[in-house]
């Protein structure tokens, strides 16, 4: 038995406030594997008929071991070192120049001006910090982030007490590569309760990253926007998670942004079906400010 039907057998009867039908479905899907590099992983699955979360879902899944020796995890920018102009592009063109075999999109991004929203540390370089509006409540995607020392990837998260104004904690993480996102969707195995809001609550497609109760990191992305595939609220997000055996989870840019890109692939490596040009096509990247990626060694 793969190690994801495992997991989906384990828990085909927890609902997670969701309908139990749900597990089911999950469970009875077929998913297709491809190891794309050493202890790496590629898993797709298309639910169509209308089985899961009663729509159609199109998602695809990164797996391998945080101890996996034979890679390396990391982000890149679009940005040039040295360039004082801020760039948007495509995360497939990103990995690409990163040398990196697979990666999905980052955190997010303003689309005038290029920049990350959120702070972004790459190997130690400070590219862009945390916006915050004086007097105002910390955005939840401001709450949670991804740090990377070597093999060690870690889901991190503002403090517990008062996460609303706790100002300046991502600039105390100490590691050379940080990414700020989210919303946190999985805290120790529990499920994070979020905001009623129409970014949280609407089907949307979906990026996110997780580490798995036993130490498996795995990103994954969720289509959205189309017949095919309507996309994920994150409440959804959080429980097919939980049913992957996420231990920590945290969002990612969704949206028109939603990319993974695999080495070796046709269309460019892009494997999904990014929705920003309204299609049900590989061609529908959006430019995007940063990645998160794997590299060989």
């Amino acid at each position: 038995m793969n190690r994801l039907t495992c997991f989906l057998t384990l828990l085909a009867g927890t609902a997670f406030g969701q309908a139990p039908a749900d597990s089911v479905a999950l469970l009875k899907t077929k998913w297709t594997f491809q190891d794309i590099a050493p202890g790496v992983t590629w898993k797709h699955a298309h639910c169509s008929a209308g089985q899961l979360f009663g729509s159609n879902q199109n998602i695809h899944v990164l797996d391998t071991k945080l101890k996996n020796r034979k890679i390396r995890f990391g982000f890149a920018s679009a940005d040039t070192p040295g360039d004082s102009t801020r760039h948007l592009v495509r995360t497939s063109e990103i990995a690409r120049k990163a040398g990196a075999f697979a990666a999905v999109n980052g955190t997010f991004f303003h689309v005038k001006g290029g920049g990350s929203e959120d702070l972004v540390r790459i190997g130690g370089r400070l590219l862009d910090t945390t916006l915050y509006v004086p007097g105002k409540p910390i955005q939840e995607h401001k709450q949670a982030a991804i740090t990377i020392r070597g093999r060690k990837v870690r889901i991190e998260r503002a403090p517990e007490q008062n996460p609303d104004i706790a100002y300046g904690w991502d600039q105390r993480l100490n590691a050379p590569d940080v990414m700020v996102t989210g919303p946190l969707l999985i805290w120790d195995g529990h499920e994070v309760p979020l905001k009623k809001n129409a970014f949280n609550d609407n089907r949307h497609p979906r990026t996110a990253a997780c580490v798995t109760k036993d130490k498996h990191l795995l990103l994954v992305t969720a289509d959205g926007r189309n017949a095919q595939a309507q996309g994920l609220s994150l409440h959804e997000l959080a429980y097919l998670l939980r049913q992957f055996g996420c231990d920590r989870a945290v969002n990612l840019d969704g949206g028109g942004s939603t990319t993974m890109y695999i080495e070796g692939q046709p269309d460019q490596g892009v494997v999904n079906m990014p929705s920003d040009n309204k299609l049900w096509d590989h061609l529908g990247e959006r430019p995007v400010s940063n990645v998160f990626l794997m590299r060989r060694k």
